[in-house]
């Protein structure tokens, strides 16, 4: 029986080895290769095909939802599973809508991140179980009216990178932008999540399950 080839990107390579550790206990899956930016991933799709792609949605360069995308127009017979530290449907909702087969969090045993490589390189989606009714919920358009469902997939971002604690300079060279271009997109998602100071943003992040427990514990 041949083995599905999976490429594992992500920029830290304790996760990486974490997780060739435990498809190297699967006799159906196998690591082909490893990526630890966008730019590499995209450069090995390019030059081989893999049944799935097993990719973090913050590495430096070219990551999160343009990643994705970017995957599907190379090679569209690839199954692209997300492996993240965000734990809200609505980060998955977005990488499913971008074209993902599933999401899978960082906090999953191990049991199913192997079930999720496995269902979708037979095309199926697959969610983390905690996150399937928000998800599911949020696709069918039953989630819509939150402010946050307003905003671009940039200002997303950059409401997600800031309520983590990253500066607007940090931020800026993360996703490859001014400061002065961050600082933009913060006053515009500012005031269509209608608050008006940092901390309000911050604890609108906690109150919408948008944000990690370990910073909710510090306000």
């Amino acid at each position: 029986m041949s083995k599905l080839a999976i490429l594992v990107a992500d920029d830290h390579e304790v996760v990486r080895t974490g997780i060739k550790q435990v498809l190297a206990a699967c006799s159906d899956l196998a690591v082909a290769a490893e990526a630890t930016n966008g730019n590499e991933v995209l450069s090995k799709v390019r030059a081989s095909a893999f049944d799935v792609v097993l990719t973090d949605l913050a590495m430096p360069g070219i990551s999160g939802l343009d990643l994705i995308r970017r995957i599907k127009v190379e090679r569209p017979d690839a199954a692209v599973l997300v492996h993240s530290m965000y734990v809200d449907g609505q980060t998955a909702t977005r990488a499913l809508k971008a074209g993902a087969m599933g999401y899978v969090t960082k906090g999953s045993d191990a049991a199913t991140l192997v079930e999720g490589i496995r269902q979708v390189a037979k095309g199926r989606r697959f969610i983390s179980p905690d996150l399937v009714d928000e998800v599911l919920s949020n696709l069918s358009g039953d989630n819509q009216g939150h402010p946050h469902e307003r905003l671009s997939e940039r200002e997303f971002q950059v409401f997600r990178m800031f309520v983590e604690g990253q500066t607007v300079n940090a931020i800026a060279t993360a996703l490859s932008l001014s400061p002065k271009t961050v600082s933009t997109h913060k006053t515009r998602l500012i005031r269509k999540l209608n608050v008006k100071t940092d901390t309000d943003l911050i604890r609108y992040a906690i109150n919408h399950d948008l944000i990690s427990q370990g910073w909710s514990e510090q306000l």
